[in-house]
């Protein structure tokens, strides 16, 4: 049986803030607001087909589909002839420089997305595509791309061929889910899975400017998982995110989705189980649950295993349609915070069908670790009407904001420990389909939310992706 430390509480109420001295004054930090201040298009015929209940132009576990970097931000799609595209703009500008990059969209599938990432040693845009559980593409800018972005034409020139390697790195011929995340150096590290669903390990590379290295798999598949309803002896590690707070700690939250279906209580079901957490202060290399106990070595026989104790911040079975690659930031002390999503108990417990299940009941938590080192969960009484993913960011005043599917936004302040949640915009007019990309790195520069989304169309007729823009508070 595995060995897991629980959730400190459940829903707990608001801590009160400590009182002011003597003759001391404080301006109050403003709570969760958005002002939508305009809208731009990137494609007005984008490629649409729902594959895996989602979009290939926006699934919200792309890291980065949509980022900031010096003054301008950066988009990826595919067109509605399959093309990749990267595409420019100032902040503040409402139109779009586009560039396709010379790669086709092999085949449908939603997992097949584009993500974005900046090395900011060399100042070169890569680009990483079209992977589901088999090879890649990927495409890296010229160095110096990013760097001085206003001086610099954006042209097919700017980019190189399409690679079926890191350049020479082959990595894995099972390769899924590519997220970049920079470095406090300004390294750029790329997470991805090797293996398939059900049977899958989390590894990293690294690119410093000069090549690619392979660090290695950190997560592990082996180790029994014993639920009420049977056993299971392989798995992989949904993340949630992989994120560096300012601290240069690294940060990932997770779930466990086992290979066996034995576990849950009904085959419609889905076999995502707990929710779990580890960070790293080595760059990645060495792996520690919530309590600091080392759990895992990056590139060593030792990896995050299920049956490695302390990993479980809020533990829930497999019955409940539990979602994996939801959401997680961090705020301005470094502590993490996630997004989870699943059909509370008080509406059965047993999800039969999780698609359905999920969209008619289906609720998502705020999960997050307090000043004192427990962890807090608020539910956000808001229903999810959907079977999809919410994206999680916080405003420079740690306020939070959940931003649902169909683009709906709900926020909740700092100043109540984050339990005021509330619906700060309905998401009317988007027309959106229903998960959405966030750019996670635009908010610390200028205070803006920025959403990509697309419209709902019907089969496979293209439709157009946009970007809204949200004000935060100042």
């Amino acid at each position: 049986m595995r060995r897991r430390t629980l959730l400190a509480g459940a829903l707990l109420g608001t801590t009160a803030a400590p009182a002011l001295a003597s003759g001391t004054a404080r301006a109050a930090a403003p709570g969760p607001s958005v002002t939508r201040t305009g809208r731009t298009t990137l494609d007005s015929r984008a490629i649409y087909f729902v594959s895996y209940d989602g979009l290939v132009n926006n699934n919200s576990f792309q890291k980065n589909g949509l980022l900031t970097h010096k003054g301008h931000q950066y988009a990826a799609w595919y067109t509605a002839d399959r093309d990749a595209v990267v595409a420019r703009r100032a902040l503040g500008d409402t139109t779009w420089q586009t560039v396709r990059v010379g790669h086709t969209l092999r085949y449908d599938d939603s997992h097949n997305v584009i993500s974005l990432g900046v090395s900011r040693t060399d100042g070169r845009l890569h680009l990483h595509m079209d992977s589901h559980s088999d090879g890649f593409t990927y495409v890296k800018s010229v160095a110096g791309l990013l760097d001085d972005p206003a001086g610099t034409s954006w042209t097919p020139n700017r980019f190189g061929a399409p690679q079926s390697t890191l350049d020479g790195l082959a990595l894995t011929p099972q390769f899924t889910y590519p997220q970049f995340v920079a470095t406090p150096e300004g390294r750029l590290q790329l997470s991805y899975r090797a293996g398939v669903s059900g049977n899958g390990r989390n590894a990293l590379a690294e690119y410093d400017g000069t090549r690619w290295t392979a660090l290695g798999e950190w997560s592990a598949s082996t180790g029994t998982y014993t639920s009420e309803h049977g056993s299971s002896t392989a798995r992989n590690m949904y993340l949630h995110g992989i994120d560096y707070d300012r601290n240069g700690r690294l940060h990932s939250f997770f779930t466990w989705r086992e290979q066996n279906a034995a576990v849950m209580c009904s085959g419609g079901g889905i076999t995502n189980h707990d929710t779990g957490y580890v960070y790293s202060d080595d760059r990645g290399r060495t792996w520690r649950n919530d309590a600091g106990t080392v759990v895992g070595r990056t590139g060593g026989a030792d990896r995050v295993s299920v049956t490695d104790p302390g990993l479980v911040v809020d533990p829930l079975n497999p019955d409940h349609s539990l979602m994996n690659q939801e959401s997680q930031f961090t705020d301005s002390a470094g502590r993490p915070h996630a997004i989870i999503s699943y059909v509370p108990g008080r509406f059965g417990q047993c999800t039969t069908d999780y698609v359905a299940d999920r969209t008619a009941h289906g609720r998502a938590f705020h999960v997050r670790r307090s000043a004192a080192g427990t962890w807090r969960k608020t539910e956000i009484p808001v229903p999810l009407n959907s079977s999809q993913r919410t994206k999680l960011v916080l405003d420079r005043h740690d306020n939070a904001y959940a931003i649902l599917p169909y683009g709906r936004i709900a926020g909740a302040s700092a100043a109540s420990d984050h339990t005021d949640w509330t619906l700060l915009y309905d998401g009317a007019g988007l027309n959106a389909f229903g998960e959405v990309v966030v750019d996670e790195t635009r908010i610390a520069q200028d205070g803006v939310l920025s959403v990509m989304y697309q419209e709902r169309s019907s089969g496979t007729t293209p439709s157009p992706l946009h970007v809204v823009d949200f004000r935060l508070p100042a």
